[in-house]
């Protein structure tokens, strides 16, 4: 007799679309996790293709409100609407993303005896670092979930130093995926040595730091290119800083893209740029470029030096000319690039997104048990 599939209610919420790392982390997670039936909870806009990963997508009718002095009015409200969903849904387990966003409060004082896993994404990590507030909903998550889940050892522990290390045995780590059997290589071996075809995606904000790589560009000995793909605050302050340098002929600026044409034209560059100041939580996009056949060069950050496993070229975290002595290393020296590739695709092959499914799916059953 087959056993029937382990009902999960979780959502993220913003509207259900492929626009950050962490939407589509879940796109691709749910659609890994073997035999579940997943409830989630996200907001309109809903991209038809998001709804395919789900078993069923219900858009939030809640008017969303920022942290201020209608926040916790917004919470009630939205706790509200969650808990009516529940009752509907019947759950046998919860997984709240983001440790202590609005969402992740809603299910935690609406559960009941419904078990929590906490994920964490990173932002949240970095909001409460900041505020006396969001500290608070982050402990008040931690307190209610059976199991907290962090990508990395070192976002581990910042949310158990937040949380004054009275959860320490509820977290574990899971390291995140992507589909790997999607990922394609250059099909032509590089052969040249000289400047390098450089691409960096994401946002465009300050903690992105994609001012690194511009900056940097304005110290090398080789006239690199560099393309960014995104969309942020701080786009046209960039546009501008390249053309302060001189560099409008080597930076070039690219909306956002989905991700199927950010995979397809990855293989035609040749080195992939992580600038990142302050928190990254794993590096997903590092994992894709790596995936692709591209040596990395990042900024030397704890969790991601975990992911990356010595397999990139660190430099310390908001320094051009650091970045700029790398990028001509990796130019000049051809084996260097090779080594890097090959450690790279050997690196990328424990981030298959099945193997992130099948370890949650592992905890969420230990929790409901």
């Amino acid at each position: 007799m087959t056993a029937k599939p382990l009902n999960i209610m979780t959502g993220i919420n913003r509207p259900s679309a492929p626009s950050s790392g962490g939407m589509i982390l879940v796109n691709d997670l749910y659609g890994a996790i073997p035999e579940i039936h997943t409830t989630f909870l996200g907001r309109e806009p809903v991209v038809p293709s998001w709804k395919a990963a789900f078993d069923q997508l219900i858009a939030l009718s809640t008017t969303k409100r920022p942290h201020g002095p209608d926040f916790d009015l917004y919470v009630d409200e939205l706790t509200r609407e969650v808990g009516a969903l529940i009752e509907k849904v019947q759950p046998q387990a919860i997984h709240a993303q983001y440790v202590g966003f609005a969402l992740s409060l809603a299910f935690t004082r609406t559960a009941g005896t419904i078990p929590i896993i906490a994920i964490a994404h990173g932002p949240e990590v970095m909001a409460a670092e900041r505020s006396a507030l969001e500290r608070e909903a982050m402990n008040e998550v931690a307190a209610a979930s059976a199991a907290i889940v962090a990508p990395t050892a070192p976002l581990a522990d910042r949310i158990d130093r937040l949380t004054g290390r009275r959860f320490t045995d509820r977290l574990t780590v899971i390291p995140w995926g992507i589909r790997l059997s999607d990922a394609r290589v250059r099909d032509q071996p590089t052969t040249r040595t000289g400047p390098l075809s450089l691409v960096h995606t994401g946002r465009l904000d300050e903690n992105k730091s994609t001012i690194t790589a511009v900056e940097a560009l304005a110290l090398t000995d080789q006239p690199h290119h560099l393309t960014v793909i995104g969309k942020g605050i701080l786009r046209e302050h960039l546009e501008q800083r390249a053309i302060e340098l001189g560099l409008q002929h080597r930076v070039r600026f690219e909306p956002f893209l989905p991700r199927a044409e950010v995979w397809r034209r990855l293989p035609n560059f040749d080195t992939y740029v992580f600038t990142t100041r302050d928190l990254e939580a794993f590096g997903l996009v590092l994992v894709e470029a790596q995936a692709h056949g591209l040596p990395v060069v990042y900024s030397d950050l704890p969790g991601v030096r975990e992911t990356l496993g010595g397999a990139g070229v660190p430099f310390p975290p908001g320094n051009p000319r650091s970045l700029a002595v790398a990028l001509d290393e990796i130019g000049r020296n051809l084996h260097r690039r090779k080594a890097l590739k090959e450690a790279g695709l050997r690196n990328v092959r424990q981030y298959d997104i099945t193997s992130t499914g099948r370890q949650l799916h592992r905890l969420t059953l230990c929790v409901t048990s």
